[in-house]
């Protein structure tokens, strides 16, 4: 099985369970508009070969300005980490991505997914819960997603990533 067909095997598996909790739970919290975890990610994203060959071939179909404007938030990402990371795709005026049909797993298990050792769940659900909303919320978990994903490659954080293509591309990074 190639990587790509075993990553939109993970993704379909991902929407099946995302649907599933929009259906049962029409109030849950994520959705187009919300943007909080686009705006404290825990750290600098990573992603293997294969979901960055996607997220690319999302950022090569952006506009100039667009993606330049991106190349200079993942340098600063590079040059240092400052928290709270806020992740260098979201076009922060709208609060949307522009690559949201490429976007890593990380991106599409959270709010959905938790793995709490490494600071991976929606703190804005786990106050719904502990306010006793969202009554018996059962959070799928990330670390099996994670296995899945990382049993055949190792991955590189996304500054990393998106520096090597600027390289390949002749480009300054």
């Amino acid at each position: 099985m190639s990587g790509a067909s075993s990553l939109f095997e993970i993704h379909a598996d991902i929407d099946m369970r995302v649907a599933s909790v929009r259906r049962h739970r029409p109030e849950w919290p994520c959705s187009k508009g919300c943007d909080s975890c686009c705006r404290r990610l825990a750290d600098v994203p990573r992603l293997t070969r294969v979901e960055w060959d996607l997220l690319r071939e999302g950022l090569a179909a952006l506009a100039a300005p667009r993606l330049e404007e991106i190349s200079t938030k993942i340098r600063a990402l590079a040059d240092g980490v400052v928290r709270p990371v806020v992740c260098p795709m979201l076009d922060e005026s709208s609060g949307a991505c522009p690559v949201y049909a490429q976007r890593p797993v990380a991106c599409r298990t959270y709010g959905f997914f938790v793995d709490r050792d490494k600071g991976l769940y929606c703190r804005d659900i786990e106050a719904l819960v502990e306010g006793g909303g969202l009554d018996e919320v059962v959070w799928g978990n990330h670390e099996v997603i994670e296995r899945r994903l990382t049993a055949f490659e190792p991955t590189r954080t996304l500054t990393d990533w998106f520096l090597a293509w600027q390289l390949d591309q002749g480009l300054q990074p």
